[in-house]
């Protein structure tokens, strides 16, 4: 959130956070624990703007905090809500022993996956891709559970390709092209003819030097997806 607090009938703020570009993440009840702001953010939604006028019992109290706040500070917050990730059941998840994690049904199971993988994402476009690879692992760590049914397999094998293809990418930037094939060939286990991983075990191949190895991911990749630019593009490389 960005956010901007100000005294009643005062014009210069208090407290920013507007000065960053990139706000940090917070957790409420954690990083965010005014209670009217907290009320408050679980009313709006994404990109929404907001003003919120909180009297001293949902603000700082009737003692305040000194010396910034005074006693029985009634204030104003203006909020600009950019994203959320809701991880209650995630982060409860992670906080069972491994018997209670096992006997967690399956759809919970493949939700708490995709939040940790999304989470990863955020990570990822802000471009903390040492986190964001944690997350993509906290992600595939909980899915190597054995299915009762060829559906529930399909749902797990969705669930991995997706988490594989990200952390193959991830190993990418991180300049770790060895552990970016590895991640690569996972996904291709699970779906030999998909673009995407033929493509990273491509360029993790290229950064390793290996040029036939390289040349033979790109071309599949190229027979799937034949006017796909960035594989067109690595296979130029390839040829200088």
């Amino acid at each position: 959130v960005k956010y901007t607090g100000y005294f009643e009938h005062k014009e210069e703020p208090f407290c920013t956070n507007c000065h960053r570009r990139f706000p940090g993440l917070m957790k409420l009840g954690k990083d965010i624990t005014l209670q009217g702001l907290e009320i408050g953010l679980l009313t709006m939604k994404k990109g929404e703007v907001a003003k919120f006028v909180f009297a001293p019992d949902y603000a700082y109290g009737q003692r305040g905090c000194p010396p910034l706040i005074p006693p029985s500070a009634t204030v104003m917050f203006e909020v600009e809500l950019l994203d959320f990730l809701d991880t209650a059941e995630s982060d409860m998840f992670f906080e069972l022993t491994a018997e209670q994690q096992d006997a967690y049904p399956l759809q919970k199971v493949l939700k708490v996956a995709d939040t940790e993988r999304k989470f990863g994402n955020y990570l990822y476009r802000k471009r903390l891709f040492q986190v964001a690879k944690d997350r993509y692992k906290r992600a595939f760590s909980i899915l190597g559970r054995s299915p009762s049914s060829e559906v529930e397999q399909r749902q797990i094998d969705a669930s991995k390709l997706l988490v594989l293809l990200n952390l193959s990418l991830t190993y990418l930037k991180l300049e770790r092209p060895a552990q970016a094939l590895a991640y690569g060939e996972k996904a291709l286990d699970i779906n030999q003819s998909n673009a995407k991983a033929l493509f990273r075990c491509g360029q993790a191949c290229l950064c390793l030097m290996e040029y036939e190895r390289a040349r033979d991911f790109l071309v599949r990749a190229q027979y799937i997806l034949p006017f796909n630019c960035d594989i067109n593009n690595e296979l130029k490389k390839l040829a200088r």
